[in-house]
């Protein structure tokens, strides 16, 4: 494993911190309770339940090993808008065609599109990095390159 630190947003050490805790009490504990019940069905060398209990705990530990890192790594960057849109930031953009769209800026490990949670380091987060309200930015895409107006930078 890398020593680099992993900077995050508190939310995003918060849910992996959380996640971790779920898989180290109620994960572990369900996955021990499918392994009784396959030990105490008989026969193991044949238990296709017990070889997938047992590959349940393997990546479950494998998951926790996987959490247990990131966050030894962590560094919470705080929320701070004197410096324009960083990690945590919320930044409302227009396009050309005048649509609005939500992006919030964060880590890596907390990315999630569906939710408009974009890396830092995505070609948008790049280039959203440090903007202010009324800043315009170009973003190269596959296919040309996409300008936007910011609206807003906000920290909650």
């Amino acid at each position: 494993m890398s020593n680099k630190s992993i900077p995050m947003t508190q939310r995003g050490y918060d849910k992996l911190a959380e996640t971790l805790h779920h898989l180290k009490t109620t994960r572990r504990e369900q996955i021990s309770e499918n392994m009784g019940r396959a030990i105490a069905d008989g026969d193991l060398r044949e238990s296709a339940a017990y070889d997938e209990a047992r590959m349940e705990q393997s990546e479950n530990e494998a998951r926790i090993s996987e959490l247990e890192e990131q966050l030894h790594r962590a560094v919470v960057v705080p929320e701070d808008a004197s410096g324009g849109a960083g990690l945590g930031a919320r930044i409302t953009v227009k396009d050309e065609k005048g649509n609005q769209r939500q992006f919030e800026l964060v880590g890596t490990y907390e990315v999630d599109v569906l939710k408009g949670k974009i890396s830092d380091a995505s070609p948008i987060g790049k280039a959203l990095s440090g903007k202010r309200a009324g800043d315009t930015v170009e973003v190269p895409l596959p296919k040309g390159t996409a300008k936007f107006e910011v609206m807003a930078v906000e920290y909650s």
